[in-house]
């Protein structure tokens, strides 16, 4: 679903903080019309059963939102089985949407609006509601036995427990049976239009255009006509519903994000999808064939789809039967001269671990991309997580070093990609993407990039001899490398001449003949280790206006956002605190020793138990203090910045008793 809109070419504003809900403005409209009040952000979440389209619902309302042009960043989470328990709170999935006038950074931390379809929806999020926040409650549900099913002995509609919320009390499954009571459905396909009637409510509420979600519907339902109408009939049906009760007496007005964006093309695109379309770029500006060897592992098996649609680009897919096969095959397409991808979650990078070490010592090119969740085993498949960063550096047999890059956020996913296939095909190595669950799922605006300001990654493929023995003889070494690169020659099947053996056992330098020389595999070990070491990567960029912080916090992955918005805050009330952001975390940039030494305090928050916190305590002794969190969801700007403020009052303190 693409959503576009281009933003004329003005000077970004400083964005508002994110956690405040700010009334900008208010208007009167004529006599009989409703109130309209402008905000400058709304941060909703739609909840109910796994299987009343809560993530359909809330993906549609992203897409008019995108389309109306401000900035957003959404949420979605989900049970892990296909289908929970109807009613209970294990089954309860939500999408969770912060949209504003302005730069924003994060899915927000409580929602301002919470639409619950049921009594387990309800309990699930109430406690993430600030006081004040709206609730717009399916009533129809909460019945003895699905309020009994979550523990509630006494409706929460009726005991006060409420009090503290704006709670709007909608019939929502008996009003969209009545909309629909002239398309001859049953009861049962009715009610799952209850969906497309709360979300006709909200964009009304929030003046959302609709012609796209209509002509969605139409399409997605375009094999069974009289469904597709019954649900625009339900979206409309809820449109109408807020446009005439007296309930929502008000609605709001979020104007679009037109000062957050440099000029261009805008669509809004979830992180697994752009990741997609930074490998189909990639494979194109290296005018290689783009091969995907993959096993389905939640949360990356979206990459998987999407690239099996792209067979035009010269995309090739291949679903293995498990994730060995899946890398094998991948492997032997690098070997074959492909661009070579495989993609996985953490329990398939353990799998995968014994032909990354054979492609490490066949320094062949190879994509490795980890969109990790929550561990370990099984863990928790539809959530986020950080926990596969030692893997990813240290998880095969012997010295095996591999680079590694790591996306900040869902759009970033693309550049990532084109930065890991630069790395892997300049300097003939694996590489491993990390992304996350939440970096995957969630989505924000992306500019689509020209083609022109792409990089150039085409290589050159070996095409003749190479090396001159003693007796004159001209031959094709394989392991004979390049003094920049240190990459040896890629020389694709059936080229005459460049016959060379291949096989994990290790290789004599120059020649690859077998070789069990223990000063041969030293010299071939540090030169694989040299080679990644001297990865070109950019320096290290700090943010520090001032100058003056003494707290740096260094963030990877998904924390960006997070951190980012925490750092507006800190700002915001006088504090002075500084932040950089690792995108190479193998090899390290070159300047991350300096950039270290020069703050009295380095923060590292993660959703681990503080791995890059050890790799930079262990290579730059330095103090680095952990700030971590495993629960599944990505951090809260106020959770985060609450605890830095702590950092710099304490940083301060100790500076004025020195």
């Amino acid at each position: 679903m693409t959503s576009q809109v281009s933003s004329p070419a003005e000077q970004a504003e400083p964005a508002e903080q994110e956690g405040e809900h700010t009334l900008v403005g208010g208007q009167r409209q004529p006599d009989g019309a409703k109130e309209v009040r402008r905000l400058d952000r709304v941060i909703i979440r739609f909840a109910g059963d796994s299987g009343d389209g809560m993530q359909l619902t809330g993906d549609r309302f992203t897409s008019e939102t995108a389309s109306f042009g401000n900035d957003l960043s959404t949420l979605p989470n989900f049970p892990a089985e296909i289908r929970a328990p109807a009613g209970t709170l294990p089954g309860v999935s939500s999408f969770q949407l912060h949209f504003a006038d302005h730069d924003i950074l994060t899915p927000g931390d409580a929602p301002n609006v919470l639409v619950a379809m049921n009594p387990a929806a309800l309990k699930a999020n109430i406690g993430d509601l600030p006081r004040g926040a709206e609730i717009i409650v399916n009533t129809d549900e909460f019945t003895k036995r699905p309020m009994a099913k979550v523990g509630y002995e006494t409706s929460p509609l009726e005991d006060g427990s409420l009090d503290a919320y704006r709670v709007h009390p909608v019939p929502l499954t008996t009003l969209t049976i009545e909309a629909l009571k002239d398309f001859g459905l049953s009861r049962k396909e009715a009610e799952r239009s209850k969906n497309m009637f709360a979300l006709g409510l909200l964009s009304w509420m929030y003046h959302r255009p609709t012609h796209g979600t209509e002509e969605f519907l139409r399409k997605k339902f375009a094999k069974k006509p009289a469904i597709a109408e019954a649900n625009v009939a339900a979206f409309q049906a809820g449109w109408n519903f807020g446009e005439t009760t007296e309930d929502f007496a008000v609605s709001y007005e979020v104007a679009p994000a037109t000062s957050a964006f440099p000029a261009g093309t805008y669509r809004n695109i979830s992180g697994n999808l752009a990741l997609s379309y930074g490998l189909i770029a990639a494979s194109r500006q290296a005018d290689l064939p783009l091969y995907l060897g993959s096993y389905p592992i939640t949360p990356a098996s979206d990459i998987l789809h999407e690239l099996s649609r792209h067979k035009n680009f010269g995309v090739r897919t291949f679903q293995a039967e498990d994730e060995i096969a899946g890398i094998g095959a991948a492997l032997g397409a690098a070997f074959g001269g492909s661009l070579a991808v495989t993609t996985t979650s953490g329990p398939g990078v353990a799998l995968k671990s014994e032909t990354i070490g054979l492609a490490v010592s066949l320094e062949l090119p190879l994509l490795i991309v980890d969109i990790q969740r929550g561990g370990p085993s099984t863990g928790l498949p539809t959530k986020t997580e950080q926990a596969d960063l030692l893997q990813a550096m240290y998880g095969r047999n012997g010295e095996a070093p591999v680079p590694v890059v790591a996306p900040a956020t869902p759009a970033d996913c693309f550049d990532a990609a084109l930065e890991a296939a630069r790395i892997a095909l300049t300097y003939r190595t694996p590489v491993f993407l990390l992304s996350d669950g939440y970096l995957a799922n969630g989505s924000e605006p992306w500019r689509i990039p020209e083609v022109e300001d792409l990089p150039d990654l085409r290589v050159q493929f070996a095409t003749g001899t190479n090396h001159t023995l003693d007796d004159g003889t001209e031959v094709f070494w394989p392991y004979k490398r390049d003094p920049q690169t240190l990459a040896r020659p890629w020389a694709v099947p059936g080229t005459p001449g460049l016959e060379h053996r291949i096989g994990g056992i290790e290789k004599q330098d120059g020649s690859g003949n077998i070789s069990y020389d223990p000063a041969n595999h030293d010299h071939m070990v540090r030169t694989r280790q040299a080679k990644v070491d001297g990865i070109a990567v950019s320096d290290l960029v700090v943010d520090d206006p001032s100058g003056e912080a003494r707290v740096l916090v260094l963030g990877w992955g998904s924390t960006y956002g997070p951190i980012t918005a925490a750092v507006r805050r800190i700002r915001a009330s006088g504090g002075v605190i500084a932040q950089a952001h690792l995108r190479h975390l193998n090899p390290f940039p070159a300047n991350l020793g300096t950039v270290l030494a020069g703050y009295d305090k380095v923060i590292v928050p993660e959703m681990n138990l503080g791995q890059l916190a050890t790799l930079i305590r262990a290579k730059y002794l330095v103090d680095a203090e952990s700030f971590t969190q495993v629960r599944g969801l990505p951090f809260k700007a106020e959770q985060l910045a609450t605890h830095l403020a702590e950092v710099i009052q304490h940083s301060l303190k100790e500076a004025i008793n020195d």
